[in-house]
């Protein structure tokens, strides 16, 4: 748990309203009393923000004793929270787009000077989700209405990512045209009766559903099926590729390791450059006082093979140790096998 006084001693900074006369009776405000104050731990930095509420002073006017405050104070943080708004975005980045858990959302925090603990890494997390299903309403609807112009309909996307063993699968809704984020929750099960609660509110919103793309879940296809049986699915191009991958993958895996069989012999390759380097320095060591030189068997010419034939051998294991990225094995180590 953290303590109250982690943040330190900070510099204070005093907020007033932007209004500086009642905007009903035109009188001049004056300051009523402090409506709060807080530390504010934000990515520029830590503040001691005190919001200070003002008031009409006419007591006749309609309005009086109604408190006015800073906006941009109020723009800082949520209430009850010490955080900045921008300290919420970036956890929320850190989630959904590269799928961190807590423990690695208060690593990165911490790193960059905001100090927080695991345990609240997850409350800023769901707070941030609150935020982000209260702002979708109008911006989805928007967007959704000029997607469906321009291209006839929407297409939804739904892949389930579990950043680590144990913890919640987080699910995610995007529409593929505008890249827009339609629902994002954390469920426990991944049941395709539980995918259908995250989908039939976007359902209901009326936009015509032209295509749906997925992995290959089983329970998300089902959850689909179930809700839009007429509607084209289409297994996403990644998953897809990758999957048919996997034999030819497995293959080279499989190559390899015999192949790694014969990395013993690349020692006995490294010992006889030794034993050649070795001999080299030698003979440039009982050259050295008779300044003899030759054209092609040269102590130099020697030291210059050894060095050529180092560099084939560490080539070669960096080949074999290396597993790649994509599925293929270069043929020509095989020849310089052989050649050994």
């Amino acid at each position: 748990m953290l303590s109250k006084n982690r943040l330190g001693t900070v510099p204070k900074v005093y907020f007033r309203p932007e209004l500086q006369n009642c905007p009903h009776c035109g009188i001049k405000l004056k300051r009523s009393h402090n409506a709060w104050n807080k530390k504010i731990s934000m990515l520029t930095g830590v503040i001691h923000a005190w919001s200070m509420a003002y008031a009409c002073s006419n007591e006749s006017c309609s309005h009086a004793g109604v408190a006015y405050k800073s906006a941009e104070a109020e723009a800082l943080s949520m209430k009850h929270s010490s955080y900045g708004y921008d300290v919420l975005c970036l956890v929320g980045e850190l989630r959904f787009k590269q799928h961190r858990t807590c423990k690695e959302i208060a690593d990165a925090l911490n790193e960059r000077g905001v100090v927080t603990s695991e345990r609240y890494a997850q409350t800023l997390y769901e707070r941030y989700q609150t935020l982000l299903a209260a702002s979708l309403g109008d911006h989805v609807r928007q967007s959704l209405a000029e997607t469906t112009a321009q291209n006839g309909g929407i297409i939804l996307s739904m892949d389930g990512v579990q950043p680590e063993k144990g913890n919640e699968m987080l699910y995610v809704i995007l529409e593929v045209f505008s890249g827009t984020i339609l629902a994002a929750q954390n469920m426990k099960s991944g049941a395709a009766a539980e995918l259908r609660t995250l989908i039939d509110p976007i359902i209901e919103m009326g936009y015509p559903i032209v295509g749906i793309v997925s992995d290959g879940q089983v329970s998300i296809r089902q959850a689909f099926e179930s809700l839009l049986p007429d509607v084209p699915y289409q297994y996403c191009q990644y998953h897809y590729l990758k999957d048919i991958a996997k034999p030819v993958v497995d293959a080279d895996r499989k190559l390899k390791m015999e192949l790694k069989k014969s990395m013993r012999g690349l020692r006995d390759v490294e010992r006889k450059i030794e034993q050649a380097e070795k001999m080299t320095t030698n003979a440039v060591q009982a050259n050295a006082a008779a300044k003899r030189h030759s054209s092609s068997d040269t102590p130099e010419a020697a030291s210059t093979e050894a060095q050529v034939a180092k560099g084939y051998v560490a080539a070669v294991r960096a080949l074999l140790l290396e597993d790649g990225d994509d599925g293929s094995f270069r043929p020509e180590i095989l020849h310089l096998l052989n050649g050994w």
